[in-house]
């Protein structure tokens, strides 16, 4: 896998943005549906739809997920912790998982 390729790390990262930002909206859903809510989910999950479609024309399925998994981990823990949620430890040590997971692999 090719990390330093600048056009699949941006999609990637775009993937993952996507479901973060999806992964927010449903946040804000929970409290109460509003428009704002729906648009984020809606926006999130377009963007990493369209970003996977074309990641897969040019990198192998399971890699293609560690990278999007590791990188919206650290999106949605910033995220809770920027809402006063925080981090346990457990939240902490697996985020910390993924991404040891994916430095592995990536090897």
């Amino acid at each position: 896998m090719e990390f330093l390729a600048f056009k699949p790390v941006a999609f990637a990262v775009t993937a993952a943005a996507g479901y973060g930002i999806a992964t927010i909206g449903m946040k804000l859903a929970s409290a109460e549906w509003t428009a704002a809510a729906l648009a984020l989910i809606v926006f999130g999950f377009l963007a990493a739809t369209q970003a996977e479609v074309v990641l897969m024309r040019s990198i192998p399925l399971g890699e293609l997920y560690l990278i999007i998994i590791a990188v919206e981990t650290l999106i949605v823990l910033s995220y809770a912790y920027s809402i006063g949620e925080g981090l346990s430890a457990r939240d902490a040590a697996g985020g910390t998982l993924i991404l040891a997971g994916l430095a592995v692999v990536s090897q």
